[in-house]
């Protein structure tokens, strides 16, 4: 069963759909949790949802401003110059689509985020926002698995 405290754990970052998720909890499982996650953010307005992704730490971000999973899942060597352009990246996806870029990092490197980033550059808002939230809860997924 997963409860309040774990849905909170694993969507540290969303309040939101965390406390929605907590209301309701327990789960039996974490597909029945995450397909509940989904019809929630589904039936949020495109503001809401834009909310929850913004929520979440960039990728790149200074390691001191993120939480211990986070930091867990971003760790990894970056050299100056790859920081640089995850923050050059970020910046022009953020101008581009109006919220903050969302991916399920854990294990992979910065340097195998770039071309997702740039290749995710080119899609519609619409897309960019499904995927954002599906990356999302991949992440939430991920973390249940690890609690």
């Amino acid at each position: 069963m997963i409860g309040a405290e774990e849905i909170r754990r694993a969507l540290e970052r969303a309040p939101m759909l965390a406390d929605r998720l907590a209301r309701e909890a327990p789960f039996p499982d974490t597909d029945t949790l995450v397909r509940r996650a989904r019809a929630i953010l589904d039936d949020m307005t495109v503001g809401e949802r834009i909310a929850v992704l913004d929520t979440h730490p960039r990728v790149g971000a200074d390691p001191r401003t993120l939480s211990e999973a986070s930091r867990r899942e971003q760790e990894g060597d970056a050299d100056a110059a790859m920081l640089r352009e995850l923050s050059e990246l970020n910046d022009e996806y953020e101008r581009r689509y109006g919220f903050r870029f969302v991916v399920f990092v854990a294990g992979r490197s910065k340097a195998e985020i770039v071309p997702v980033l740039r290749g995710r550059l080119g899609r519609s808002r619409e897309d960019e926002l499904l995927t954002g939230t599906g990356e999302l809860l991949a992440i939430a997924r991920d973390r249940l698995a690890r609690l």
